[in-house]
């Protein structure tokens, strides 16, 4: 079971055009009652260690000690998908409380919320 904020690897289709693709990491961004409920799907944000998508509005820098990976990653937040929640591998880490935060407002931005 996955909770908001946790960092898990992906596997996505094949590139096409600007859709998230290959192996990546993602961050659960649906909120916990769904996440923990009987639903099978999740709700997460594509990151990408493409830092200069940072500058973009709404994105969100990711450092590397924040995330659990090996490099610094932005979080796209035009990149929601929708995912089997057997498709996530494991937990890689939880983004700390002001990452999540500023995820929250990328994400509010771009829904117009």
């Amino acid at each position: 079971m996955v909770s908001r904020g946790d960092v898990c690897w992906l596997d996505l289709d094949d590139p096409r055009r600007s859709s998230p693709a290959k192996h990546r990491p993602v961050v659960v961004v649906q909120a916990d009652a769904y996440s923990h409920s009987a639903l099978s799907t999740v709700v997460v944000v594509s990151l990408t260690s493409s830092t200069w998508l940072a500058a973009h509005p709404g994105n969100v820098f990711v450092p590397a000690a924040a995330s659990g990976l090996d490099r610094d990653s932005v979080a796209n937040v035009t990149q929601l998908s929708t995912v089997d929640e057997g498709d996530l591998g494991p937990t890689v880490a939880t983004l700390p409380a002001y990452l999540r935060d500023d995820v929250d407002a990328g994400l509010r931005a771009v829904l117009a919320l």
